[in-house]
């Protein structure tokens, strides 16, 4: 029984066999919906009945790269202070930690 784990649990079989498992499902899913009709519902914008905005909330991606980035500092800034003891480099290091947020915050 160990043997069967270690050939059945190695990366590349495990893999193998969910993809056969996949490909199952979906060849079987498929089998299971009926013929596509297309149509003009199917094609258009859908959100929760109502029409598409005429712009864009927020163009570009400088407003989620923003937050993304005070995200990542904040993050990898409570790992780094979690990783180690109090001291006075850590003490500075949260110091620019959060004047990194505030500029990030501000803009």
């Amino acid at each position: 029984m160990n043997e069967f784990h270690e050939i059945v649990f190695n990366p590349p079989v495990a893999f193998t066999i969910y993809l056969g498992l996949s490909a199952l499902i979906y060849v079987a899913g498929r089998m299971l919906a009926g013929p596509g009709v297309e149509s003009p519902m199917k094609t258009s914008t859908y959100s929760s009945g109502e029409a598409p905005p005429a712009r864009a909330a927020a163009p570009g991606y400088r407003p989620f790269f923003v937050v993304a980035l005070f995200f990542a500092v904040l993050h990898l800034g409570a790992l780094v202070l979690g990783g180690g003891g109090f001291s006075t480099t850590t003490g500075i290091y949260l110091v620019g930690l959060m004047l990194a947020l505030l500029v990030l915050v501000l803009g």
